[in-house]
């Protein structure tokens, strides 16, 4: 077996190093962003109450919005999580009688209940917002079909998810959204284009907004945290959008003046500072994870030589016992609760009993090795995240040992 790992670490070498090559160059944008805002200590002070006035929380958003090429963003602890600020994006833009459509096919199961597609007397449906999906045609978007739709009108705004979720979908690259955009707005210029963009920062040279994007969302604890920042999400676009998103957020009139910091300024400094690199140890991982478990006789997606846009991993398992068991060897290979033992359970807005494995010192951090999975065929499990490469592939190697394989 010892002679698997060596191929594995032989024919991943190329990759290793174009991961690394696309990392300084995330460094260099975000180096230069923060010598751009002439960072200083005074920035790291905080702010409790109403938040009014902090220096700090501004250059932050001015920071994001430059690394992230958006003319204004949004980013704060109050936000609890990715669906959070996706839900205060879907509110912000949308009135009662509006559309609004998913070109990607259904979003992420925890947006069932905020669309309406799980009745919910809180959802955008109880609100009179109408809700259509497009379904990727063989993990390409139907460009015919949205070009159809877009022509007849009444669409609000337009969804994009670039990373998987649950589904078994390959991710979009920004190729890829890029030229959908660009066929839409040839098409109706005044159409909200929004992207979640979670898993997928500094995964590529560029992000949603760069591409035409109107606006994109993500979380903190996930990439742009780098494995430091406790809570919250950014939401990144056009200024007149990001603002109706901030009078969501607080309250109209309030938008981006309020919000107190609580501390929080500098591990987000901190975090998006160490972004590029964790997010890069994620990729090795991801990578030696799929080269590993196919060798092994799985089916793995993407395969470890393929174009990524996300950090994420799936591993295709024979039956939900293996699913379980290299869950659970994850959680045993985690650094956190180690000695405890993850069992599938009815987790609030999933349709389907969930594993989840994250021994992190985030609670739910998905930029630290992470594995997850609804028990369903086809039985695939959702890796991501690697704080670093070789505690990425420590726990990998104690998950495949779980499923009673000697290496």
């Amino acid at each position: 077996m010892e002679d698997i790992l060596q191929a594995v670490e032989r024919e991943i070498e190329p990759i290793i190093k174009e991961i690394e090559k696309n990392c300084q160059k995330n460094s260099e944008k975000v180096l230069s962003a923060f010598q751009n805002q002439k960072i200083s200590e005074v920035h790291f002070n905080s702010t409790t109450g109403y938040g009014y006035n902090d220096i700090g929380r501004e250059k932050i958003e001015n920071i994001f919005s430059e690394v992230l090429g958006a003319e204004d963003s949004l980013v704060r602890n109050q936000f609890i999580s990715g669906t959070h600020a996706l839900t205060v994006s879907l509110f912000a833009m949308l009135r009662p009688g509006d559309t609004m459509l998913s070109i990607s096919g259904k979003p992420y199961d925890t947006l069932d209940s905020v669309i309406g597609l799980e009745e919910n007397p809180s959802s955008l449906k109880a609100y009179g917002v109408y809700y259509e999906q497009i379904d990727l045609k063989e993990n390409e978007f139907d460009e015919e079909k949205i070009v159809e739709r877009v022509k007849k009108g009444n669409v609000k705004l337009i969804t994009i998810q670039r990373s998987r979720g649950y589904a078994t979908r390959k991710s979009l690259t920004i190729e890829k959204i890029e030229h959908i955009i660009s066929s839409i707005k040839r098409i109706n210029k005044q159409v909200i284009i929004m992207c979640d963009n979670c898993y997928g920062e500094f995964v590529e040279e560029k992000e949603p907004v760069e591409v035409g994007a109107d606006l994109m969302v993500g979380s903190l604890i996930k990439n742009l945290g780098g494995g430091i920042v406790p809570n919250g999400a950014y939401i990144a676009g056009k200024k007149e959008l990001v603002e109706l998103a901030a009078e969501r957020l607080t309250a109209p009139g309030l938008g981006k003046e309020v919000g107190p910091t609580l501390g929080i300024n500098k591990p987000i400094l901190q975090g998006i500072f160490m972004a590029p690199q964790v997010v890069a140890n994620s990729l090795k991982t991801a990578v030696f994870t799929s080269c590993l478990l196919e060798k092994l006789g799985y089916q793995v997606e993407p395969r470890y030589d393929e174009k990524r846009t996300d950090i994420v991993q799936t591993i295709g398992f024979h039956n939900a016992e293996e699913l379980i068991k290299y869950c659970q060897g994850i959680q045993m290979g985690s650094p956190i609760d180690s000695h405890v033992i993850p069992e599938p359970w009815d987790m609030p807005g999933y349709t389907n009993q969930v594993i989840m494995a994250a021994g992190t010192f985030i609670s739910g951090s998905s930029i630290e090795l992470s594995c997850d999975a609804p028990i369903r065929p086809p039985y695939l499990a959702f890796q991501q995240g690697g704080l670093t490469y070789e505690y990425g592939k420590l726990g990998v190697l104690k998950a495949v040992r779980n499923l009673g394989i000697n290496l």
